[in-house]
């Protein structure tokens, strides 16, 4: 059966929160409540989203849109598209209108044992309401340029690049020796992303207030979009070691580096609804199957914010390193090949010396265990 071509969509999930459901529709629409019968929204079993799930007896309260226009009705398919969902036709007690559902079956297997608890739009906006705004306002960027599939592919790296949005706004650093500069005194004149993959390109007509308080024209940039990252140098205090990776990275291959292996700490992307300290602990796990204990801060910071949006935060980690750690690892799922390797604390300052030792991550981190060894041997 056709749907019909300008329905009343009724809305009982993510998109009911104003601020998501304008970036999606484009303007702020007009909305009113409804109910559906025999339906309970449930929270789908170990996530974040609701699912609408068939329950005698019961009511799923939600929100009706009237009058959208075509444009509007495709801009939510498309949103709706990349998480497998397709609009139905459905009665409310307003009368008829169209839902947007999974595949048959994915929402009994969403909640697993059958069942029924409950969803909260509150819990949902406090907890992953910022989050899901900014990976949408990327997300619709796309809209009639790329396709749903694509999307959906690039999905865990648009919430990376929305996360790393969130975590800047969270933090706000001294300004000591910095003027008191903020985003107000940025102007964007016009903006694009020509590029848009695992990480993303954007060029910006942007101007800067200067120091003597002029605003001067817009100039042509270029940045290099990435998501947040951490590292983290394990140390054996008793031992009096560390544990070093060796990857292939292309940066240096293309740089024509004659040997394109660098030496690093451990490192990785920040995913979204983790904490630094997290990411730390899963990569360690990933890369080099290693436990970690204490984790000690050694900076946060911008690894080079003239080229690209990376902030990074490296820890020093306290951990046990005996013979026999050491191994290849990774993830093949992310084409990893890393080797690990003990290397004595005098060795790791040769390599410091040296130059072979030339990772901003892992000098950084070298760095602050040679100021702060003898404490933590001291402690051990």
């Amino acid at each position: 059966m056709a749907l019909s071509p300008h329905p009343a969509v009724f809305l009982f999930g993510t998109l009911r929160d104003p601020d998501l459901l304008e970036v999606v529709l484009g303007a702020a629409p007009d909305t009113c409540d409804a109910t559906l019968a025999g339906a309970h929204v449930a929270r789908a079993a170990g996530q974040s989203y609701p699912v609408l799930v068939e329950a005698k007896g019961q009511t799923a309260q939600g929100l009706v849109l009237r009058g959208l226009t075509a444009e509007q009705l495709a801009r939510l398919d498309y949103y709706e598209a990349p998480y497998g969902y397709t609009r139905h036709e459905t009665l409310l007690d307003l009368g008829p209108a169209h839902v947007y559902r999974p595949a048959a079956g994915q929402e009994e297997e969403a909640t697993e044992d059958g069942s029924l608890e409950d969803w909260s739009l509150a819990d949902w906006q406090a907890g992953y309401g910022p989050l899901m705004r900014e990976a949408a306002l990327e997300i619709m960027e796309g809209f009639g340029t790329i396709t749903p599939a694509q999307i959906a592919a690039r999905m865990p790296v648009i919430r990376a690049r929305a996360q790393q949005r969130v975590n800047a706004r969270l933090r706000v650093t001294p300004t000591r020796l910095r003027r008191a500069h903020d985003r107000r005194d940025v102007a964007v004149a016009a903006r694009r992303r020509p590029y848009s993959h695992f990480f993303a390109v954007e060029e910006l007509d942007i101007a800067a207030r200067r120091f003597d308080g002029a605003m001067p024209a817009p100039s042509e940039r270029a940045i290099f979009v990435m998501s947040d990252a951490v590292s983290v140098l394990p140390y054996d205090p008793v031992r009096d070691r560390v544990l070093l990776i060796e990857q292939f990275r292309t940066g240096a291959y293309l740089r024509g580096d004659t040997n394109p292996w660098s030496l690093e700490a451990i490192a990785g992307r920040q995913d979204p609804g983790e904490t630094a300290e997290e990411t730390a602990r899963r990569e360690a796990l990933e890369e080099t199957g290693l436990t970690l204990g204490a984790l000690h801060l050694v900076s946060r910071y911008y690894s080079s914010p003239g080229g690209c949006t990376e902030y990074m935060t490296s820890f020093v980690a306290l951990a046990e390193l005996p013979d026999g750690v050491e191994g290849v690892g990774g993830l093949d799922s992310e084409a990893e090949d890393i080797r690990s390797m003990l290397v004595s604390f005098d060795g790791l300052q040769d390599a410091l010396a040296s130059g072979e030792a030339e990772n901003g991550p892992l000098v950084m981190s070298a760095l602050w265990l040679a100021a702060h060894r003898d404490r933590l041997r001291g402690a051990a």
